[in-house]
């Protein structure tokens, strides 16, 4: 006999729910007790029943194994924090750096400071410049051809609707 999924909602019969509960919290107490046999792991089981009672099962000593929960979360709750912190500081560190060599550069492409640079770093400087030259150039060159196309695809129409209108074709009532 097959039995159906059961909807996991509160049980409203008392006397039903407190059977289940019964059966179901020695069904967990019996897996507790057989995952520390097999897997030979330290296991901690705490349960308050509706009525407030407590059960428990500890494979060593309930104390102690509460005691090294707490010291486990807490070293884990303080290292990341420490470890993110650091990172942080790290990562904060190189970002003013970086922000500290773009003021340099913009600064001697813009002709500021430029006594301070070699002969090398100067050319390194003009051929950027030249460089960007060139680009802006080139897009402001692709702007016009864009914008001449335009221009004489407007030119297309208003020829085309001139001559239409010349020929009378949109007032076939007017003499010609």
């Amino acid at each position: 006999m097959v039995r159906g999924k059961t909807q996991m909602k509160r049980i409203e019969n008392p006397t039903s729910r407190q059977v289940t509960f019964s059966k179901r919290r020695n069904g967990l107490l019996k897996k507790a007790f057989e995952l520390s046999v097999l897997c030979d792991v330290e296991v901690a089981l705490i349960i308050f029943s509706p009525r407030g009672k407590p059960y428990e099962f500890a494979s060593s000593s309930m104390q102690e194994t509460i005691e090294r929960y707490l010291r486990h979360t807490k070293d884990n709750r303080v290292k990341p924090t420490e470890q993110s912190m650091q990172h942080l500081k790290t990562e904060a560190e190189k970002m003013l750096k970086k922000i500290e060599l773009l003021e340099v550069s913009r600064r001697k492409l813009l002709g500021e400071n430029l006594g301070s640079c070699t002969l090398e770093e100067l050319q390194q400087i003009e051929q950027q410049l030249e460089r960007s030259v060139t680009r802006v150039r080139a897009g402001k060159a692709k702007v016009f051809k864009d914008q001449i196309e335009k221009l004489k695809e407007k030119i297309d129409v208003y020829t085309f609707e001139g001559s239409d209108l010349h020929r009378g074709s949109h007032y076939p009532d007017l003499p010609r």
